[in-house]
């Protein structure tokens, strides 16, 4: 007799997390002082929350207000902050009323999808993916259709080819800009035709900008915000995980046209009631206080990139693919070998743990995802010392 429960299927066919099969690579091992481990797999900030937050979080945890529900998505005064930030940062208005807070960007990606598609429905997603958007979709039932990219593009989807894979299943189409894995910038001109594309087929463009924070300063990703239709087609999403640190706080953000926000909102209740208070806070506080701080964090992480990127193109065995923000998508020169046997074999052989391509999608297993930005840049040599000694 089985006394297990039954599982839901759907469920159960989505592989685990990279994230955690990577970590086990190197779960229970010790590391010699002088080779330590060098852990490149996680997008984390390689600094902690600014200590001007944590003392202002350490008392809010006095006042006992701090620690009830707050409204299902969010506190006003976050929203109303947030819709002011986006609104100075796009230079079009965004109303309080059109932004939510979430429990993360995933959790906002969650919410988003699960009010546009169901099961069997399609939706498009540039590959290279963000895994957790894929495993999310095919738990839902949902089914992801591929769009590569083309060589030579810098890792930059076309509209032109994902036109070619609209049916009558599509519900939306994903975008991540400045992306995850890859660290690609995708150009106004690339995000304006994506939307233009889904506005043509009555579909929604779901666009993720956890990193739009780390783009040169006063440059616009695009001007959508600015066009009186958006609320028909965008989604936006948003993350205070990386630009204050916040990784373990769980805080994001969804945008959407008022209609959408009535139905994230109910899935939102059933999902967590609210975002948690504190968490609320520190975006808050964040967003106040600490854009300046961020900024200065992004012109060292600016650096860092170019300090990698300059080493892996003078590289006569890696091949720079894209770079940007957190992350750098690198092919090795291991041809035949996959991905995954390559990143399992660095971590065993040199101490550096990455995260192979092909927990990226299918045909990713030539390449490897370098999340720099939780290293210092004094590692950034030994990096490059690692990659170049491994196999030979």
């Amino acid at each position: 007799m089985n006394t297990a429960p039954i599982t839901n299927p759907w469920l159960a066919a989505v592989a685990p997390s990279p994230i955690g099969e990577t970590k086990r690579w190197v779960l229970g091992r010790t590391f010699p002082a002088d080779r330590p481990l060098i852990d490149l797999s996680q997008a984390v900030p390689g600094y902690p929350p600014a200590l001007e937050l944590r003392q202002h979080l350490g008392e809010l945890l006095l006042d006992p207000s701090m620690h009830g529900y707050t409204p299902i998505l969010g506190l006003p005064v976050l929203r109303e902050a947030y819709a002011g930030h986006l609104s100075e940062f796009y230079g079009a208005p965004i109303t309080p009323a059109e932004v939510g807070i979430t429990s993360g960007c995933n959790q906002a990606f969650c919410l988003a999808l699960m009010s546009i598609a169901k099961a069997g429905d399609q939706v498009i997603v540039p590959r290279p993916h963000y895994f957790n958007h894929d495993m999310w979709m095919r738990m839902q039932g949902i089914e992801p259709v591929p769009l590569d990219f083309r060589p030579g593009s810098g890792a930059v989807p076309s509209a032109e080819d994902a036109e070619k894979l609209i049916g009558p299943r599509t519900r939306a189409i994903i975008l991540i800009s400045p992306n995850n894995p890859t660290g690609a910038v995708y150009p106004p001109e690339t995000i304006h035709a994506f939307f233009e594309l889904a506005k043509k087929h009555g579909i929604a463009l779901l666009l993720d900008e956890t990193y739009k924070d780390f783009l040169p300063a006063g440059e616009r990703p695009h001007d959508l915000f600015s066009r009186p239709d958006w609320r028909g087609t965008l989604v936006h999403l948003y993350s205070f995980s990386k630009v204050f640190a916040l990784t373990g706080y769980r805080v994001g953000a969804v945008t959407a046209g008022a209609g959408l926000m009535v139905e994230i909102e109910k899935a939102m209740d059933c999902v967590s009631i609210c975002p948690p208070r504190l968490a609320q806070e520190a975006a808050l506080y964040g967003l106040r206080n600490l854009l300046p701080w961020a900024r200065n964090n992004t012109a060292g992480l600016k650096a860092r990139a170019d300090l990698l990127g300059q080493g892996l193109e003078r590289s006569n065995r890696w091949r720079l693919v894209s770079i940007g923000a957190y992350f750098a998508y690198v092919e090795h020169p291991f041809a035949g070998t996959p991905s995954t046997e390559v990143s399992k074999r660095m971590a065993d052989e040199e101490n550096l743990l990455t995260i192979p391509g092909d927990m990226f999608g299918a045909g990713q297993e030539r390449f490897i995802r370098i999340a720099f930005a939780n290293v210092t840049d004094d590692k950034i040599p030994t990096v490059l010392e690692r990659l170049e000694r491994f196999g030979v």
